[in-house]
C-alpha cells in the first residue's frame, strides 16, 4: 500500500485499467464498483484516481434487448447523463479527484464525441474530447463520433495536468501544442484490443514523457463487457512514465503494470508518487541534453 507522499514534491495518483467483465448487470452494481475502486485510491493516499476509455462499454452489461450496434453510442451517452452525477458524487464523498474514463457526450454541433469527464475535489468539471479518431470511430456500420477540438490543462493542488485520450497521444503534433504549456503530468486514458494497440499507446505515452519532460500516466480497459458487440477483447496495463533523467532513475519508467487480457478477472491496478518537483527541476535546466520546447519553427524538409 502507498502512503499519502503527495507534497509539494510529489502528486499521488493511481492508474486503473477497469476489468469490463466485473461490471456488475445494473447501474448499481456499477457505481458500487466506481465507489470501491476510489475507495482503494484514497487507502492508497492518490489525489486522483484514472479510470480508462470507453468506460461507457460497461454500461453495455444492461442495455435493452435489441439495441443495434449503430444505436449503443446514443444509448450509452444517455445513461452517461445519468450515471455522472452519481460518479461525481462518490469523488466528492471520497475526496479523491476522479478521470472518469471516457463516455459518448452529445456535441453541442450535432454527433456524439469521445468525453473524457474529470470531477475534481473541489467541485470544479474539465473535460477533454477525443481529437484523433480511429477507423472504428468513423464506421457508420457501428460508432460514428466527432473529433473534438481541445486540450485542456488545469491544476489541482498546485499540479499542471493536461489530458489527452488513447490515439490522441499517438499524435507528436500534439506534444508541439502542449509544450509551451509546461505540463507536470499528462494523463491518458485509452481502450486497445491487441497487444499491438497496448505497445502504440504506451509506447508513444513514454515517448511524449522525454518530449514534454513530464510524467505520463496511461491506463486502459481489459476484459470484455457483457453485451458488448464491437469490443470483444481488452488488453492493457497501467504504467507512470518519467523523462529518462538520472534523478529519476534512468529508464523512464516511473512504474507499470505489465499488459493482460483480463479473461481470468486480473485488473491492472497502479498507485504511484510522480516526483513533480524534480521534474520541474529538469524542465528549468537541469536535465542533461533536453532542448526545451521545440517545435522545428524554421527547419523544412530538403528531397535529396
Amino acid at each position: 500500500m502507498m502512503r499519502d507522499n503527495t507534497s509539494h514534491d510529489t502528486f499521488s495518483i493511481a492508474l486503473c485499467a477497469y476489468n469490463l467483465a466485473r461490471t456488475g448487470a445494473t447501474p448499481d452494481a456499477f457505481l458500487r464498483g466506481v465507489a470501491d475502486r476510489l475507495e482503494r485510491a484514497r487507502a492508497d493516499g492518490a489525489r486522483l484516481l484514472v479510470l480508462p476509455e470507453y468506460l461507457s462499454e460497461a454500461f453495455l452489461a444492461w442495455k435493452p434487448e435489441g439495441l443495434e450496434p449503430t444505436q449503443e453510442i446514443a444509448w450509452m451517452a444517455g445513461e452517461a447523463d445519468r450515471l455522472l452525477p452519481e460518479m461525481k458524487r462518490l469523488a466528492a464523498q471520497a475526496g479523491v479527484g476522479l478521470v472518469a474514463g471516457s463516455v459518448p457526450q452529445a456535441a453541442p454541433e450535432g454527433g456524439y464525441v469521445n468525453r473524457a469527464p474529470v470531477f475534481l475535489p473541489d467541485g470544479r468539471e474539465i473535460v477533454h474530447d477525443k481529437l484523433a479518431l480511429t477507423p472504428f470511430e468513423r464506421d457508420p456500420g457501428s460508432w460514428v463520433l466527432t473529433p473534438g477540438r481541445h486540450v485542456p490543462v488545469f491544476e489541482i493542488d498546485g499540479v499542471r495536468i493536461a489530458l489527452l485520450i488513447c490515439l490522441d497521444v499517438e499524435m507528436p503534433a500534439l506534444s508541439c501544442l502542449l509544450a509551451p504549456a509546461r505540463p507536470d503530468l499528462l494523463l491518458v486514458p485509452s481502450m486497445t484490443s491487441s497487444l499491438a494497440g497496448y505497445h502504440r499507446v504506451f509506447g508513444c505515452a513514454r515517448a511524449r514523457a522525454v518530449e514534454l519532460m513530464c510524467a505520463v500516466g496511461v491506463c486502459g480497459v481489459v476484459g470484455a463487457a457483457p453485451g458488448t458487440t464491437q469490443n470483444d477483447t481488452n488488453v492493457s496495463g497501467a504504467a507512470l512514465y518519467l523523462p529518462c533523467e538520472p534523478s529519476l532513475g534512468y529508464t523512464g519508467i516511473g512504474g507499470e503494470v505489465p499488459p493482460v487480457d483480463g479473461e481470468d478477472g486480473s485488473e491492472p491496478y497502479l498507485a504511484v508518487a510522480v516526483p513533480v518537483g524534480e521534474i520541474r527541476k529538469l524542465r528549468d535546466g537541469a536535465a542533461e541534453v533536453w532542448p526545451g520546447a521545440w517545435s522545428a519553427d524554421g527547419v523544412s524538409v530538403r528531397h535529396a
